[in-house]
């Protein structure tokens, strides 16, 4: 390898803003950075006396280097987040979770609906939110089923509606789309209320509510009064059990722990005076890694990752070293002004305390977790008699019901436990249905057929399964044609299936491996052959229920989605349209004679 000649590089180097990669020798971009002076920012690693143990390995990679002029230092904060999110450089710190964080829609129909979204907000509509998890905006969608009677139903299903259906039965919908049950106004008045509720104002919908029951019983209409008196009281009792509340209108506080190599962020989110909930980070960091490093890296990559909303205010467990060039940039983003906040005043003090509290606890429950994890490894390296640490490991597993709708799993561990990024299913077609034999060599070579990379081919393969299943995997890397193959081990259940019976059969001599029950290393087999497990049955449950909630009609070829609304909407529905002959199917506008010869054959045989 030709020696990267820094000298060279440097003399031509300009003084401007940019972003500069580091590549090693087989072109892999090892670190991106940003500078307001390229030159100088780049000439300080390689310096006589570095000292840092990060700067001296990730130097002594370089084997070239580019860089990107940019206008202002602004624009070398987004482009080194877009080549970091691009590249996942290994001497960056890398956030592992970048998606974008769901949020409760409030629709701008004549009928508003509520519903869950997630992603770019493009539809017509009010979003309240971000909330920390599905399962939070899930939990308040269902709240708010029983408080407001306002329809969740799509608008296909609203369209279709003749009667009322079983939310209005169970009073959770006021059925707007059948005329006569509830006025536009009325429906009105309670689209207003959710929206009040999910600002926070939730004294000024039970009071909104009191006015009306007042008026109600004034007026005689008992039964109406009756109706709001329910409802306020369901109000009160969430109140009760109701987030935390305070005087901040939008707010994001962020606690910052690290802990021998690992760190986590926990940020809590406050938005129209609710704490909507919090989440743990924890991101990938590099050896040697600052602590303010960690931390300065993972804000920005978490504003910037997209579909992120900004909020007027942010709560920092400690100082930025570009704080106002910072905060600029996100004001850009977010459209208005962000302020960075110590958490020096009461309230935010508070906050800022919690949230650096579940920073620590979620730390110490991760690291522990992580201490359980390593040692299962070195027990499994004892027990294997394996010399080099064990990076990868992968398991397969088939799942189906009696041959059909077959999916084939192949979960990944590496040494911090299941790597989900990685996980793979394959949905198993062209076999004889049942033949979990052949399923598996589907399956093996789907997955194997065109891996490049070393580092994607596992230490150890285990199949779910006896020697049948084990052989598939024998007979595929019998003619394996890269240096590294992995070691093959099948895991057949014992004749009671109970956890600790598990066979552990070596590949080739078919010997097995002698594991008591309560080993660390026969505990870290059994976790990856149960998430193998578990992974090719939710694929499998989603595959069969695909089939049942599929119609028959999307599957015949010429037969589009305005085809089939005439074909059901003449015939009646499916039924109607399975009764009828070729000639009644040909009497359908749109449907030639030789397409309902087509559509008479398939729903027939």
């Amino acid at each position: 390898m030709t020696e990267f000649d820094s000298n060279a590089f440097l003399k031509s180097l300009t003084h401007q803003p940019g972003v500069y990669r580091m590549y090693n020798a087989a072109d892999e971009v090892i670190y991106v950075g940003k500078a307001k002076n390229l030159k100088n920012r780049v000439s300080s690693y390689f310096k006589a006396n570095l000292d840092n143990p990060k700067t001296i390995a990730l130097v002594s990679q370089i084997a070239r280097m580019d860089v990107t002029v940019v206008n202002s230092e602004t624009e070398a904060f987004l482009l080194e987040n877009n080549f970091i999110k691009k590249y996942r450089p290994r001497y960056n710190v890398l956030l592992r979770d970048d998606k974008s964080y769901p949020f409760i829609f409030l629709s701008a129909h004549e009928h508003p609906r509520l519903d869950f979204h997630r992603g770019p907000q493009k539809r017509k509509g009010e979003y309240f939110g971000p909330y920390p998890s599905a399962w939070a905006v899930r939990e308040s969608l269902r709240t708010m089923q029983k408080l407001f009677p306002v329809r969740q139903c799509e608008d296909s299903y609203y369209r279709a509606r003749s009667r009322p259906c079983l939310q209005y039965q169970m009073q959770r919908c006021s059925a707007p789309c059948v005329k006569g049950y509830v006025s536009d106004e009325e429906y009105a008045e309670q689209v207003q209320l959710v929206r009040l509720f999910l600002k926070g104002k939730n004294q000024q919908v039970i009071n909104s509510l009191a006015d009306k029951m007042e008026a109600a019983s004034e007026q005689l209409n008992f039964e109406a009064a009756a109706r709001y008196r329910d409802q306020i009281g369901a109000l009160r009792k969430v109140q009760e059990r109701q987030w935390v509340a305070g005087t901040q209108d939008e707010m994001d506080i962020f606690g910052f722990a690290y802990r021998g190599g690992m760190a986590c962020i926990q940020v809590m989110f406050i938005r129209d005076s609710q704490l909507l909930g919090s989440k743990a980070f924890f991101p990938k960091i590099p050896s040697t890694t600052t602590e303010s490093e960690i931390f300065e890296a993972f804000l920005l990559q978490f504003y910037l990752a997209g579909n992120k909303i900004i909020p007027k205010q942010i709560v920092l467990p400690q100082g930025l070293s570009d704080e106002a060039a910072i905060a600029d940039l996100l004001s850009q983003e977010a459209k208005h002004k962000v302020r960075f906040y110590r958490g020096a005043r009461e309230e935010k003090k508070q906050y800022l305390q919690l949230a650096q509290a579940n920073a620590k606890n979620a730390l110490d429950a991760q690291y522990g977790q992580q201490k359980s994890v390593f040692a299962r490894y070195i027990d499994l390296e004892s027990a294997l008699e394996w010399d080099d640490p064990i990076q990868r490991m992968e398991c397969f597993d088939i799942s189906h019901t009696s041959g059909q709708q077959t999916v084939a799993s192949c979960v990944v561990f590496n040494r911090e436990g299941p790597l989900k990024s990685d996980y793979r299913r394959y949905n198993i077609e062209g076999i004889t249905p049942g033949d979990d034999y052949a399923a598996m060599a589907q399956a093996l070579k789907r997955r194997y057929k065109n891996v490049q990379d070393a580092e994607k081919i596992p230490d150890i393969l285990f199949i779910d399964g006896g020697k049948g299943q084990l052989g598939q995997a024998e007979d595929f890397f019998a003619d394996w044609p890269h240096d590294k193959k992995p070691l093959l081990i099948g895991v057949a259940k014992g004749t009671t299936r109970k956890p600790g019976l598990e066979t552990l059969i070596l590949a080739d001599t078919h010997d097995t491996i002698p594991l008591n029950a309560d080993r660390p290393a026969l505990h870290l087999i059994q976790h990856i052959r149960d998430e193998s497990h578990r992974f090719a049955i939710s694929g499998h449950r989603n595959r069969r229920q695909k089939v049942k909630t599929t119609s028959s009609l999307e599957s015949i070829p010429g037969v589009g989605a305005k085809r089939r609304q005439s074909l059901l909407k003449y015939m009646g529905g499916l039924q109607g349209l399975k009764k009828a002959s070729r000639n009644e199917i040909a009497s359908v506008p749109g449907i030639s004679d030789e397409l309902a010869e087509t559509i008479y054959d398939h729903l027939h045989n």
